[in-house]
Protein backbone atom coordinates (compact mmCIF):
# COMPACT_ATOMS: atom_id res chain seq x y z
CA UNK A 1 0.00 0.00 0.00
CA UNK A 2 1.04 3.30 -1.23
CA UNK A 3 0.41 6.44 1.00
CA UNK A 4 0.57 10.03 -0.11
CA UNK A 5 1.72 12.93 2.36
CA UNK A 6 1.76 17.10 2.43
CA UNK A 7 -0.69 17.35 -0.14
CA UNK A 8 -3.81 18.74 1.65
CA UNK A 9 -6.53 18.81 -1.12
CA UNK A 10 -7.03 22.28 -2.49
CA UNK A 11 -10.86 21.42 -3.18
CA UNK A 12 -11.51 21.00 0.60
CA UNK A 13 -9.20 23.26 2.37
CA UNK A 14 -6.83 26.02 2.03
CA UNK A 15 -3.40 25.99 0.43
CA UNK A 16 -0.66 25.55 2.73
CA UNK A 17 -0.17 26.66 6.31
CA UNK A 18 -3.71 28.29 5.49
CA UNK A 19 -5.15 25.23 6.32
CA UNK A 20 -3.36 25.17 9.65
CA UNK A 21 -2.51 28.67 10.62
CA UNK A 22 -1.33 27.74 14.44
CA UNK A 23 2.15 26.87 15.31
CA UNK A 24 1.35 25.21 18.16
CA UNK A 25 -1.56 22.97 18.93
CA UNK A 26 -2.55 23.99 22.66
CA UNK A 27 -6.01 22.45 22.41
CA UNK A 28 -9.53 22.18 20.63
CA UNK A 29 -10.36 25.55 21.60
CA UNK A 30 -8.05 27.85 19.24
CA UNK A 31 -9.20 25.84 16.07
CA UNK A 32 -12.23 26.17 13.51
CA UNK A 33 -13.95 23.17 12.08
CA UNK A 34 -12.02 23.72 8.94
CA UNK A 35 -8.69 22.73 11.19
CA UNK A 36 -9.83 19.68 12.93
CA UNK A 37 -11.18 18.50 9.63
CA UNK A 38 -7.84 18.83 8.29
CA UNK A 39 -5.59 17.65 11.14
CA UNK A 40 -8.14 14.30 10.50
CA UNK A 41 -7.50 13.80 7.11
CA UNK A 42 -3.58 14.33 7.63
CA UNK A 43 -3.98 12.10 10.35
CA UNK A 44 -6.11 9.15 8.00
CA UNK A 45 -3.34 9.08 5.45
CA UNK A 46 -0.77 8.05 8.56
CA UNK A 47 -3.61 5.44 9.37
CA UNK A 48 -3.01 3.88 6.00
CA UNK A 49 1.00 4.43 6.41
CA UNK A 50 1.13 2.22 9.83
CA UNK A 51 -0.79 -0.50 7.90
CA UNK A 52 2.43 -0.88 5.93
CA UNK A 53 5.03 -3.83 7.38
CA UNK A 54 7.14 -1.32 6.52
CA UNK A 55 6.43 1.99 9.13
CA UNK A 56 9.43 4.23 8.80
CA UNK A 57 9.08 7.48 6.83
CA UNK A 58 11.68 10.04 6.34
CA UNK A 59 9.52 12.93 7.03
CA UNK A 60 11.86 14.44 10.18
CA UNK A 61 14.83 13.25 9.62
CA UNK A 62 17.20 14.99 11.57
CA UNK A 63 14.70 16.69 13.48
CA UNK A 64 14.39 16.31 17.27
CA UNK A 65 11.27 16.20 19.64
CA UNK A 66 11.48 16.24 22.94
CA UNK A 67 8.53 14.52 25.11
CA UNK A 68 8.45 16.22 28.59
CA UNK A 69 6.08 14.89 30.47
CA UNK A 70 6.02 16.55 33.75
CA UNK A 71 3.12 14.07 34.98
CA UNK A 72 2.84 10.28 34.80
CA UNK A 73 1.82 8.58 31.44
CA UNK A 74 2.11 5.17 29.86
CA UNK A 75 -0.30 5.43 26.97
CA UNK A 76 -0.06 8.68 25.87
CA UNK A 77 3.57 8.66 25.80
CA UNK A 78 4.36 5.87 24.06
CA UNK A 79 2.22 6.72 21.78
CA UNK A 80 3.73 10.23 21.03
CA UNK A 81 7.32 8.15 20.87
CA UNK A 82 6.27 5.92 18.45
CA UNK A 83 4.53 8.94 16.57
CA UNK A 84 8.43 10.79 16.56
CA UNK A 85 9.99 7.88 15.06
CA UNK A 86 8.00 6.08 13.21
CA UNK A 87 8.05 9.76 11.17
CA UNK A 88 12.20 9.58 11.39
CA UNK A 89 13.05 12.39 14.16
CA UNK A 90 15.03 11.74 17.20
CA UNK A 91 12.91 11.11 19.95
CA UNK A 92 14.19 12.25 23.37
CA UNK A 93 11.73 11.75 26.75
CA UNK A 94 12.56 13.85 29.76
CA UNK A 95 10.45 11.97 32.85
CA UNK A 96 9.50 14.95 35.66
CA UNK A 97 10.89 12.13 38.30
CA UNK A 98 14.24 12.76 36.17
CA UNK A 99 14.11 16.20 36.18
CA UNK A 100 15.57 19.56 37.67
CA UNK A 101 11.71 20.12 38.77
CA UNK A 102 12.04 17.67 41.12
CA UNK A 103 14.67 19.80 42.85
CA UNK A 104 12.70 22.98 42.88
CA UNK A 105 13.73 24.76 39.22
CA UNK A 106 10.45 26.66 38.24
CA UNK A 107 8.42 26.15 34.82
CA UNK A 108 10.19 29.00 33.21
CA UNK A 109 13.52 27.75 33.88
CA UNK A 110 13.13 24.54 32.58
CA UNK A 111 11.27 26.06 29.07
CA UNK A 112 14.25 28.24 28.84
CA UNK A 113 16.46 25.13 29.13
CA UNK A 114 14.61 23.12 26.77
CA UNK A 115 14.73 26.41 24.08
CA UNK A 116 18.51 26.16 24.89
CA UNK A 117 19.01 22.57 23.10
CA UNK A 118 17.43 23.69 20.07
CA UNK A 119 14.39 21.47 19.88
CA UNK A 120 12.51 21.38 16.42
CA UNK A 121 9.12 20.09 18.62
CA UNK A 122 8.54 19.89 22.40
CA UNK A 123 5.50 17.68 23.50
CA UNK A 124 4.58 18.38 26.94
CA UNK A 125 2.29 16.80 29.40
CA UNK A 126 1.69 18.45 32.90
CA UNK A 127 -0.81 18.75 35.79
CA UNK A 128 -1.13 22.21 35.84
CA UNK A 129 -3.96 23.94 33.71
CA UNK A 130 -2.33 26.48 31.41
CA UNK A 131 1.56 24.91 32.18
CA UNK A 132 1.75 23.85 28.78
CA UNK A 133 0.97 27.29 27.10
CA UNK A 134 3.07 28.87 29.45
CA UNK A 135 6.31 27.04 28.15
CA UNK A 136 5.01 28.02 24.53
CA UNK A 137 5.73 31.41 24.99
CA UNK A 138 9.12 31.15 26.08
CA UNK A 139 10.46 28.36 23.12
CA UNK A 140 10.90 29.00 19.89
CA UNK A 141 9.89 25.83 18.37
CA UNK A 142 6.31 24.60 18.35
CA UNK A 143 4.75 22.72 21.16
CA UNK A 144 1.86 19.81 21.45
CA UNK A 145 0.00 19.90 23.96
CA UNK A 146 -0.15 16.39 25.64
CA UNK A 147 -2.60 17.25 28.36
CA UNK A 148 -2.23 19.96 30.74
CA UNK A 149 -4.18 19.82 34.20
CA UNK A 150 -8.47 19.76 33.71
CA UNK A 151 -7.71 22.23 30.62
CA UNK A 152 -7.34 20.40 27.29
CA UNK A 153 -6.10 17.04 25.73
CA UNK A 154 -6.29 18.02 21.96
CA UNK A 155 -4.81 14.79 20.43
CA UNK A 156 -7.12 12.60 22.57
CA UNK A 157 -9.98 14.15 21.18
CA UNK A 158 -8.77 14.21 17.55
CA UNK A 159 -8.17 10.04 18.09
CA UNK A 160 -11.69 10.03 19.59
CA UNK A 161 -13.21 11.61 16.31
CA UNK A 162 -10.88 9.78 13.69
CA UNK A 163 -11.67 6.44 15.40
CA UNK A 164 -15.78 7.23 15.47
CA UNK A 165 -15.30 8.23 11.74
CA UNK A 166 -13.32 5.33 11.08
CA UNK A 167 -15.98 2.95 12.33
CA UNK A 168 -19.12 4.18 10.91
CA UNK A 169 -17.13 4.59 7.96
CA UNK A 170 -17.07 0.65 8.25
CA UNK A 171 -20.74 0.37 8.71
CA UNK A 172 -21.42 2.67 5.85
CA UNK A 173 -21.96 5.66 7.46
CA UNK A 174 -19.17 7.64 6.03
CA UNK A 175 -19.68 11.13 6.67
CA UNK A 176 -16.97 14.00 7.34
CA UNK A 177 -18.65 15.23 10.32
CA UNK A 178 -20.70 14.18 13.34
CA UNK A 179 -24.04 16.28 12.13
CA UNK A 180 -27.07 14.20 13.92
CA UNK A 181 -24.43 11.91 15.93
CA UNK A 182 -25.69 11.98 19.71
CA UNK A 183 -22.59 11.06 21.90
CA UNK A 184 -23.22 10.39 25.62
CA UNK A 185 -19.60 11.06 27.95
CA UNK A 186 -20.08 9.57 31.65
CA UNK A 187 -18.01 9.77 34.31
CA UNK A 188 -15.65 12.47 36.20
CA UNK A 189 -16.32 15.27 34.01
CA UNK A 190 -15.30 17.83 36.35
CA UNK A 191 -11.63 16.78 36.30
CA UNK A 192 -11.18 15.67 33.11
CA UNK A 193 -9.44 17.41 30.54
CA UNK A 194 -10.33 14.80 27.77
CA UNK A 195 -14.18 15.53 28.31
CA UNK A 196 -13.30 19.14 27.97
CA UNK A 197 -11.30 18.70 24.46
CA UNK A 198 -13.99 16.15 22.89
CA UNK A 199 -16.95 18.01 23.92
CA UNK A 200 -15.05 21.59 21.73
CA UNK A 201 -14.25 18.82 18.66
CA UNK A 202 -17.53 16.82 18.61
CA UNK A 203 -19.63 19.77 18.93
CA UNK A 204 -17.40 22.21 15.99
CA UNK A 205 -18.61 18.93 14.07
CA UNK A 206 -22.30 18.61 14.40
CA UNK A 207 -22.72 16.67 16.83
CA UNK A 208 -25.39 16.74 20.30
CA UNK A 209 -23.22 15.97 23.67
CA UNK A 210 -24.76 14.57 26.67
CA UNK A 211 -22.69 14.82 30.23
CA UNK A 212 -23.43 12.08 32.42
CA UNK A 213 -22.25 12.41 35.88
CA UNK A 214 -22.81 12.63 39.98
CA UNK A 215 -23.98 16.14 41.09
CA UNK A 216 -20.26 16.56 42.69
CA UNK A 217 -18.15 15.55 39.11
CA UNK A 218 -20.55 17.66 36.98
CA UNK A 219 -18.68 20.97 37.02
CA UNK A 220 -20.47 24.65 36.45
CA UNK A 221 -21.43 25.86 33.15
CA UNK A 222 -21.41 22.66 31.06
CA UNK A 223 -24.36 24.68 29.00
CA UNK A 224 -22.05 27.60 27.51
CA UNK A 225 -19.72 24.64 25.68
CA UNK A 226 -23.02 23.31 24.30
CA UNK A 227 -22.68 20.47 26.03
CA UNK A 228 -26.19 18.84 27.80
CA UNK A 229 -26.11 17.91 31.37
CA UNK A 230 -27.58 14.49 33.06
CA UNK A 231 -27.39 12.66 36.83
CA UNK A 232 -29.67 10.02 35.15
CA UNK A 233 -27.25 7.57 33.66
CA UNK A 234 -30.31 6.08 32.10
CA UNK A 235 -32.09 8.95 30.74
CA UNK A 236 -28.19 10.07 29.50
CA UNK A 237 -27.85 6.86 27.57
CA UNK A 238 -31.48 6.86 26.15
CA UNK A 239 -31.24 6.78 22.20
CA UNK A 240 -27.95 7.84 22.29
CA UNK A 241 -25.43 6.38 18.99
CA UNK A 242 -22.45 6.52 21.00
CA UNK A 243 -21.40 6.18 24.89
CA UNK A 244 -18.26 7.38 26.11
CA UNK A 245 -16.54 6.29 29.33
CA UNK A 246 -14.37 7.98 31.36
CA UNK A 247 -12.68 6.65 34.55
CA UNK A 248 -12.77 8.14 37.81
CA UNK A 249 -9.60 10.88 38.13
CA UNK A 250 -8.50 9.47 41.81
CA UNK A 251 -5.41 11.28 41.64
CA UNK A 252 -6.99 14.61 41.43
CA UNK A 253 -9.90 14.74 44.04
CA UNK A 254 -9.43 15.76 47.54
CA UNK A 255 -12.50 14.58 50.04
CA UNK A 256 -15.06 12.56 49.17
CA UNK A 257 -16.73 12.44 45.64
CA UNK A 258 -18.74 9.63 45.64
CA UNK A 259 -20.20 7.33 48.33
CA UNK A 260 -17.82 3.97 47.22
CA UNK A 261 -16.91 2.14 43.73
CA UNK A 262 -19.58 0.20 43.63
CA UNK A 263 -22.21 2.48 44.22
CA UNK A 264 -20.35 4.34 41.65
CA UNK A 265 -20.85 1.30 39.27
CA UNK A 266 -24.73 0.46 40.31
CA UNK A 267 -25.38 4.52 39.55
CA UNK A 268 -22.88 4.82 36.46
CA UNK A 269 -21.91 2.03 35.45
CA UNK A 270 -22.19 0.54 31.82
CA UNK A 271 -23.22 -2.73 31.61
CA UNK A 272 -25.25 -5.40 29.14
CA UNK A 273 -28.56 -4.06 30.43
CA UNK A 274 -27.51 -0.39 30.38
CA UNK A 275 -26.34 -0.55 26.48
CA UNK A 276 -29.64 -1.67 25.42
CA UNK A 277 -31.02 1.75 26.11
CA UNK A 278 -29.13 3.20 23.93
CA UNK A 279 -29.38 3.13 20.19
CA UNK A 280 -28.97 -0.08 18.13
CA UNK A 281 -25.23 -1.09 17.37
CA UNK A 282 -24.26 1.87 19.59
CA UNK A 283 -20.40 2.40 19.56
CA UNK A 284 -18.57 2.45 23.15
CA UNK A 285 -15.70 4.34 23.62
CA UNK A 286 -12.96 4.97 26.02
CA UNK A 287 -9.80 6.95 26.45
CA UNK A 288 -8.51 4.72 29.13
CA UNK A 289 -7.06 3.46 31.22
CA UNK A 290 -10.06 1.43 32.22
CA UNK A 291 -11.28 0.95 35.66
CA UNK A 292 -13.06 -2.48 34.97
CA UNK A 293 -16.25 -3.34 36.99
CA UNK A 294 -16.57 0.41 37.83
CA UNK A 295 -17.24 2.58 34.90
CA UNK A 296 -17.24 -0.29 32.70
CA UNK A 297 -18.19 -4.07 32.49
CA UNK A 298 -15.52 -6.16 31.06
CA UNK A 299 -18.32 -8.07 28.48
CA UNK A 300 -19.29 -4.43 27.10
CA UNK A 301 -15.65 -3.34 26.59
CA UNK A 302 -14.48 -6.34 24.98
CA UNK A 303 -17.96 -6.45 22.39
CA UNK A 304 -15.73 -6.61 18.99
CA UNK A 305 -18.69 -5.59 17.29
CA UNK A 306 -19.70 -2.23 19.67
CA UNK A 307 -16.78 -1.25 21.27
CA UNK A 308 -13.63 0.76 19.28
CA UNK A 309 -11.53 1.46 22.71
CA UNK A 310 -8.62 -0.76 21.19
CA UNK A 311 -9.33 1.24 17.25
CA UNK A 312 -9.20 4.92 19.55
CA UNK A 313 -4.99 3.47 20.31
CA UNK A 314 -4.85 3.07 16.76
CA UNK A 315 -5.37 6.67 15.63
CA UNK A 316 -3.63 7.82 18.28
CA UNK A 317 -0.30 7.18 16.92
CA UNK A 318 -2.05 8.37 13.66
CA UNK A 319 -3.21 11.76 15.23
CA UNK A 320 0.00 12.37 17.04
CA UNK A 321 1.87 11.40 13.57
CA UNK A 322 -0.12 13.93 11.62
CA UNK A 323 0.11 16.68 14.17
CA UNK A 324 4.26 16.40 14.56
CA UNK A 325 4.24 16.30 10.84
CA UNK A 326 2.07 19.68 10.45
CA UNK A 327 3.61 21.73 13.08
CA UNK A 328 7.17 21.08 11.36
CA UNK A 329 6.40 21.81 8.06
CA UNK A 330 7.52 25.59 8.44
CA UNK A 331 10.57 23.96 10.17
CA UNK A 332 11.39 21.58 7.12
CA UNK A 333 10.80 24.62 4.92
CA UNK A 334 7.65 22.49 3.29
CA UNK A 335 6.08 24.45 0.21
CA UNK A 336 3.54 26.83 1.01
CA UNK A 337 4.20 26.60 4.81
CA UNK A 338 7.19 28.94 5.82
CA UNK A 339 4.82 32.63 4.93
CA UNK A 340 3.94 35.07 6.71
CA UNK A 341 3.51 34.91 11.01
CA UNK A 342 2.42 32.34 12.87
CA UNK A 343 -0.80 33.14 14.99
Amino acid sequence: MTATFNQPDPGRFPAGRRAFPHRDLLGISQLERHEILYLLAEAQQWVEFNHQSKKRSKALRGLTVINAFFENSTRTLLSFEIAGKRLGADVVNMHAAQSSVKKGETLIDTAITLNAMRADAIVIRHGSSGAVELIASKVDCPVLNAGDGQHEHPTQALLDALALRSALAERGQASEDFTGLKVTICGDILHSRVARSNILCLTALGATVRLCAPPALMPQGVEAMGAVPYHDFDAALEGTDVAMMLRLQTERMSGQFIPSAREYHRLYGLTQGRLERCAPDALVMHPGPMNRGVEIDSDVADMLDRSIITRQVEMGVAVRMAALDVLTRKTRGVAGWNDGEWQ
